[in-house]
């Protein structure tokens, strides 16, 4: 005989489930009738491979759904955790290595960052601004994504004084701009759409969960500060910083 706590189990993870997929669904309906307008009313056609397309967008509704579920079972409870213990052993130093450790990993295996940075590299040498050969290619795609894994990371560290120092976020950003405008004016341009495409691949799946909770799980633990007001904003950082960055690096290599 079935016991009622076994039913009222697999109620629960069958509704969970179902809210998991109802949210993903609703999520890309979006996306579903744009390409659906434009295929019947636009382009006119069948769409090609119809059956692949729809096996697809399931395991995108399934694949969205399991991921969602593991950043809120997995990540985020991580970051919170790892900011409580820090902040609670009350070293500042290792607090602050964590930070930029965490943003200098997380970046530096993007796989966006990589395929950016690969690309640029290619376009670089077919433009004869590098050499043609391996080398070449693997040094410079290399330095790029350094530059950004470093700037990264520095962004995480100032974000985390931030949030300890109850600095205005504004005033950071605002001046950080000022200065992406100024190195934008110096930089070659060969660099320039570089660098502001860096500021968005950085933004990645596996950073934004594990920032955003870092600084969340700060401003919760540490007194005078108000999650809603100082946990957010590292990631502005970490989209800001990659551009100076780049562009740096551009006036290096092609000074």
């Amino acid at each position: 005989m079935i016991q009622p706590q076994t039913v009222f189990a697999a109620k629960k993870i069958f509704l969970t489930v179902y809210k998991k997929l109802r949210d993903a669904v609703t999520d890309l309906l979006p996306i579903v009738l744009v390409i659906a307008f434009f295929q019947v009313l636009i382009i006119r056609q069948p769409l090609p491979q119809f059956g692949e397309v729809l096996f697809g967008g399931l395991l995108v509704v399934l694949g969205l759904s399991l991921f969602i579920q593991g950043l809120e079972m997995g990540l985020f409870p991580i970051g919170e955790a790892m900011a409580h213990g820090l902040a609670r052993k009350g070293s500042l130093f290792w607090l602050l290595c964590f930070a930029f450790a965490l943003g200098f990993s997380t970046t530096v295996a993007e796989p966006a960052l990589i395929a950016v940075s690969r690309e640029a590299a290619d376009i670089a040498a077919q433009g004869n601004l590098i050499p043609q050969n391996a080398k070449s290619l693997n040094s410079y795609a290399l330095g790029l994504r350094l530059s950004v894994a470093f700037s990264v990371g520095l962004a995480i560290l100032i974000g985390v004084l931030r949030i300890l120092r109850g600095w205005p976020i504004h005033y950071l950003i605002i001046g950080g701009y000022a200065l992406v405008m100024l190195m934008t004016t110096i930089a070659p341009d060969e660099i320039i759409g570089i660098a502001y495409d860096a500021g968005g691949v950085t933004t990645s799946t596996i950073t934004v969960p594990l920032v955003a909770a870092l600084g969340v799980g700060l401003a919760s633990i540490i007194k005078g500060r108000s999650p809603l007001l100082d946990g957010f904003g590292l990631i502005a950082f970490a989209s800001l910083l990659p551009m100076i960055f780049v562009m740096g690096y551009g006036l290096v290599i092609f000074g």
